[in-house]
């Protein structure tokens, strides 16, 4: 019997990494510079473990090829087939990201035979003068960003946002963008480990060596599209699902419980994923599985469930996406 799995997160040591991730999960400090805390992954070479329940130890990978469409849901395999078609992350970022894009599926089939990336960032929270760029401050074309690569002038003609907890970015495949120091986010993405980088300061690695940019690459898959606010408005009502993306990859509430809600999937043959943003809470299915989950968790529904309640301790807040 399927039940809601957590899975053992997989700790990205990196360069630019800080130090906030393994506390914010419940971990003691250390002095790692954790970058990325990869929470539900199906890339390759790193597939995400069940950490809880009879199934522990099995890889996602393991429970989709056991279980398919109970897990997924048939809609889901019809669309991406055997495949966990999301990437959940956390990412602190101490120091500033590389400019990249991302392809499209098409552009990412011809090229990589994978699928393209789309996805979105929420902050978890952020420093005073923490910003993140997204698309374009003005309109160029595919020349003029080439030029501006070559006389290191592209950051001139990015959108930079001052952010704050709660903050909200959705971008498609194509949207030229970058997360800068101070940010602590949450990322949902697409599964495809597919990156373009556009432009990297000029930094040089400890034998002196830029590192590689794609800009042809990058040429043909950003959108040049200029549009007024790259930024997501919402207005979150507490106890009520307040929706942030909709898209055909993923569709993600916004969930902020001080009472009890329940949560009807009997419709929507799909799993649901939690990512727990705040709290604590206490997530009961109609199979009669319990589980306490905490801020820094997030928690696999498979799509054989019909409805959860979600029990919050006093507060809790969760982002709740799902294919459809």
């Amino acid at each position: 019997m399927l039940y809601p799995f957590t899975f053992k997160p997989i700790f990205k040591e990196i360069i630019w990494g800080g130090t906030d991730i393994l506390p914010y999960k419940g971990y003691p400090a250390d002095s790692r510079k954790i970058g990325e805390s990869w929470e539900l992954s199906q890339v390759e070479q790193n597939f995400s473990v069940v950490a809880n329940g009879h199934l522990a130890g099995k890889t996602i990978d393991e429970l989709i090829r056991e279980y398919g469409t109970k897990l997924l849901g048939t809609k889901v395999v019809n669309q991406f087939g055997n495949r966990f078609p999301l990437l959940i992350k956390f990412i602190d970022a101490r120091d500033n990201l590389s400019i990249q894009v991302h392809p499209n599926d098409k552009l990412a089939k011809e090229r990589h035979n994978s699928f393209g990336k789309t996805e979105m960032w929420y902050v978890v929270k952020a420093a005073p003068d923490a910003i993140l760029y997204s698309g374009f401050s003005e309109q160029i074309d595919a020349d003029e960003y080439v030029r501006r690569v070559e006389n290191n002038s592209i950051m001139d003609v990015l959108k930079k946002y001052n952010v704050k907890a709660g903050d909200v970015f959705f971008l498609p495949a194509g949207r030229v963008h970058a997360i800068g120091s101070g940010c602590f986010i949450a990322e949902i993405q697409q599964t495809s480990n597919i990156t373009y980088r556009i432009y990297d300061y000029n930094r040089k690695d400890a034998d002196g060596n830029e590192r590689e940019l794609h800009t042809e690459l990058a040429k043909d898959a950003i959108d040049y599209t200029l549009y007024p606010d790259y930024k997501t408005h919402y207005t979150s009502v507490e106890n009520e699902a307040t929706k942030l993306v909709q898209c055909p990859y993923f569709t993600t509430n916004l969930l902020k419980l001080n009472e009890t809600k329940i949560r009807d999937f009997s419709s929507l043959d799909s799993f649901v994923v939690y990512i727990c943003m705040e709290g604590k809470a206490i997530l009961k299915d109609n199979k009669g599985n319990m589980l306490p989950v905490q801020q820094g968790q997030t928690v696999l529904i498979p799509a054989d469930m019909d409805h959860i309640s979600i029990e919050p301790e006093h507060n809790a807040k969760f982002l709740e996406t799902y294919i459809g």
